[in-house]
Order: structure tokens, then sequence, then C-alpha cells
């Protein structure tokens, strides 16, 4: 592979310490004395690759099924992400037809979607907080939004009549809204380099349930992407499960992070993600 395939940047990922106790996150306020999370985070310096001009490890063109991502062109007919008639009458629709192309699912649900900013003020590098419930910020952890207990979960939520037995996959669509995504990117694994054991079962705690997802420990094996300066009509889709145990990406480790080499008057990166849940034949 050529020296200009490899172009990127060295960004600082948050990596989960293993540690005795199941990790939990609180996503508002704790009960008094309680911390917000009890697990041990370390940055470590990657190489995050610029998937415009590289290709995967093994030059297979990224995918939902080999590396657990790809970016596609897709101009929204939505005018402004921040009023919820339009994302919830049509961006979700958008979405839902999105992800029935790209698959060729039987059926899609768009279910949640969330509005994230890059706190204004916020020093770099630092893990912070999720903003509050209103502007959650970008989440500087390598995790991926559901484990082999709570993905079935989600499906049996969603879809309680749906037989057990059948595929299904949720997908993240996630696009830049008002401007390009400069400085705070979000950073893709390819799925293969990240084996099961470097995972870790983590609680997410809201005032009414408890959610798991999995945080990620440290591995040198570890294949970053990133597709830097995303415009507002390219979106980034990524799995983050298959129930289907022998395909080669089920679950995509992601991570936003500080762009070295983004600018110091880069516009705050403001983003929307919507999970989908997509049955398959």
């Amino acid at each position: 592979m050529t020296k200009a395939m490899h172009r990127g940047v060295t960004g600082k990922l948050g990596y989960l310490k293993p540690g005795p106790e199941k990790p939990f996150i609180y996503m508002s306020e704790p009960p008094a004395g309680v911390p917000w999370n009890n697990g041990e985070y370390e940055w470590r310096s990657c190489e995050i690759r610029d998937a415009r001009r590289s290709a995967p490890a093994d030059q297979v063109k990224a995918s939902l099924d080999s590396t657990g991502f790809l970016l596609a062109d897709a101009p929204s007919g939505v005018t402004d992400f921040y009023d919820p008639q339009q994302v919830s009458r049509r961006y979700l629709r958008e979405v839902e037809d999105m992800a029935i192309t790209l698959t060729g699912g039987a059926r899609a649900i768009a279910f949640d979607h969330q509005l994230r900013r890059r706190e204004e003020g916020r020093p770099a590098l630092t893990f912070g907080r999720h903003g509050d419930g209103r502007n959650p910020a970008a989440v500087g952890r390598v995790h991926n939004d559901y484990t082999e207990r709570s993905g079935p979960r989600r499906r049996q939520t969603e879809l309680p009549d749906l037989a057990p037995d059948r595929p299904f996959l949720i997908l993240n669509f996630w696009r830049p809204v008002l401007n390009p995504a400069i400085d705070t990117p979000l950073a893709v694994c390819d799925a293969r380099s990240f084996p099961m054991e470097d995972w870790i079962a983590g609680d997410l705690i809201y005032p009414d349930r408890t959610g798991e997802i999995y945080l990620g420990t440290y591995s040198a094996a570890h294949s970053w992407f990133y597709y830097p300066a995303m415009q507002p009509g390219e979106t980034l889709i990524f799995k983050t499960f298959d129930s289907r145990p022998r395909i080669p990406a089920r679950m995509t480790p992601h991570c936003a992070f500080d762009d070295p080499a983004a600018p110091d008057d880069a516009p705050l990166r403001r983003s929307i993600e919507v999970r989908c849940l997509v049955v398959l034949d």
C-alpha cells in the first residue's frame, strides 16, 4: 500500500481500563454521594486513517457486513434538524427508506434520534459529562451502543411479535447538521480488528431504566478510520448490532475525538444520529 493510502491523523481515544466491578454511567444527575461513573479510562494515541483515501486493511471496500460502516451521499429534505416535527415526520422516514435500500431488509423502524453538539469552551481531551438532556455532548469513550443482551432486548421492545429467530440489524445513521464536522469528528473501527474479548459490558443508568452498552479496552490491533470534514449532505452508517453470528462485522466500535488538524476557528460540531432496526428476510 502506498504512503498516500495511510494519510490520517493521530488522535486520542478514550478506552476503559478493566476493573473489578461492572462499569456504570449515569445519564442524568445521580443520587447524592454517587459518582457519575465508576469506570477508569485512559487516553490512547491512535492512528486514525482518512477513510476517503484509505481502504481498510485488506483493501475490501468499507461495507456494513465487512468493516461495519460506510459513507453515503444522502441529501435530506429536512430544512431544520432542530424542528422535532420535521425530524419525526420526514427525516426518520428518509432513514428507514435508506436502511431498506442498503440492506434489502423487509422492514425498518427508526426508533430513536439524538442531536449532539461540541460543548462551547470545552477544553480538548476531557471526558466530562455527556451534556444535558437537551444538548448531549459528543462521547469520547470507545463504545458500541448494544451488547449481546441489550440488542435482542431492543428488538423485543420495538417488535414484540417478531419471531425470535428472525434476523435483524440495528444501524446508526450519523450526519453533521448546520456545518461540516471538522473539530470533533466521529472515528469508527474496522469491526474485524476488534474481537469480542476487547469489550466490557457497562450499564447506562437513566431515571426510569437501565440500558447496557459495550465499552472498549485498548489493543494496538484496532484499525481506526474517519471521514474528514463530513458535510451535512453525507451520512455515516454503521452497524451497532447484527443478530447473525457468522457475519464478520456485527458491532462497530466508535468514538468522537478532537481532530488535531482542525483549525482553531472551526465551527463547533453539531450532529444528529438515528438508530434504526431492520428486519431481514
